[in-house]
């Protein structure tokens, strides 16, 4: 059998279903492809911001009630340094909310779904042709005009690119973290800088806690027993902490990863398919949607106008966007590490670290410019 289509999306995490929507809404064909069960793409445990900027586009795009039925104004907290809260104030205007990545999908793919969307699950694609989009699943061929590749860093779409059409920049960090989700509801929230390392203690609705621990990159989840997961993040925030059973515990490496161009052919790469950006800055949501936004526009653009621009334009809109956040994450990330635990970069850089990041609470210029960054409108 052959269908065709103006859209194959492949990939249906927040990207795809984020581009997907959007093209529902303006009456434009697409099909999902998904290579996992929807079950399994709801059960990944993985932690989510929408920011102020994500908020915003969704309310304009008439899908405000998505992240409205599953988010969680985001909870005022602060940084602990050696013990010694300094609260963060919020701007009025911030709109950020906390929405594990799974309740977004769900809410997402509901949507869609709702509308009368295309979305099959357990696809095992092949891709055949990028100049003229073929794909071929099971007995299925499906033809269409772009092919938008939604599926992440170990996915088919960017791994079809034939070699030397993409660079690949990319850096790892010297140290990992303990990502845990623990059935507790979080009394304190923020970042813990102290001597032991970093530590972070997220609500994750009302029942969920999210616990985050630097590690060295060689640890693995056996040398985080539940009992020392708990004692660092009391000893790093200085505080006591409720404790309760931990549900999920993984160790996750911190690198940043940016690939040229974000197309080829008919092929556009968008969210963890084109960069990955370290989850200290929480920006990988706000990355994929600004992809999702700015292909969208370009697809309808040219359906509505035959007018190509936007298309054309799509890697390079969105590269000085990423490298722009790229830099935030970096810079967030070696800040936040540098400032605790000395042992990686030295006792200079770790009060260098400590000088800059106080800078932010006591300068309002640069307070101003963090507070830009972390809502995403800059």
């Amino acid at each position: 059998m052959t269908e065709h289509t103006t859209v194959i999306v492949v990939g249906a995490g927040v990207a795809g279903l984020t581009l997907a929507n959007m093209l529902q809404r303006n009456d434009i064909d697409c099909i999902i492809l998904e290579r996992r069960s929807r079950e399994y793409v709801e059960r990944r445990q993985r932690a989510g911001t929408v920011d102020t900027r994500g908020v915003r586009m969704f309310r304009e795009w008439g899908l405000g009630q998505i992240v409205d039925a599953g988010g969680h104004p985001e909870v005022e907290g602060g940084f602990f340094i050696d013990g010694h809260a300094m609260p963060i104030e919020v701007d009025d205007d911030n709109e950020s909310i906390f929405i594990p990545q799974q309740t977004l999908v769900h809410q997402l793919a509901d949507r869609f779904l709702e509308g009368g969307g295309d979305l099959r699950y357990e696809a095992d694609i092949t891709l055949e042709n990028l100049e003229t989009p073929l794909v071929r699943y099971q007995n299925t061929v499906i033809t269409g005009d772009y092919l938008a590749g939604c599926d992440g860093d170990r996915g088919v779409t960017r791994a079809a690119v034939p070699d030397g059409a993409l660079t690949r920049f990319s850096r790892e960090y010297p140290y990992a973290w303990v990502s845990a989700l623990a059935a507790v509801p979080a009394r304190t929230s923020g970042m813990g800088i102290h001597s032991r390392g970093l530590a972070g203690l997220i609500p994750r609705g009302t029942e969920n806690s999210r616990l985050y621990l630097q590690c060295p990159v060689g640890d693995t989840t056996h040398d985080w027993p539940d009992e020392r997961i708990w004692s660092e993040i009391e000893a790093r925030f200085g505080t006591p902490v409720a404790t309760g059973p931990i549900i999920d515990k993984q160790i996750v490496p911190l690198r940043s990863v940016v690939h040229e161009p974000m197309s080829h052919e008919r092929l556009y790469l968008l969210g963890d398919a084109a960069h990955i950006v370290p989850p200290m800055s929480a920006k990988g949501i706000h990355l994929a949607l600004f992809d999702a936004e700015t292909f969208a526009r370009g697809v309808i653009r040219q359906v509505r106008e035959g007018d190509a621009s936007l298309l054309e334009q799509y890697s390079q809109t969105c590269l000085h966007h990423v490298w722009n956040y790229q830099a935030f994450a970096a810079w967030i990330t070696d800040l936040m590490h540098d400032a605790g635990d000395a042992t990686y970069t030295g006792e200079f850089r770790r009060q260098i670290a400590r000088a800059e990041l106080q800078r932010q609470f006591e300068s309002e210029a640069a307070n101003r410019v963090f507070s830009e960054l972390t809502s995403g409108v800059m």
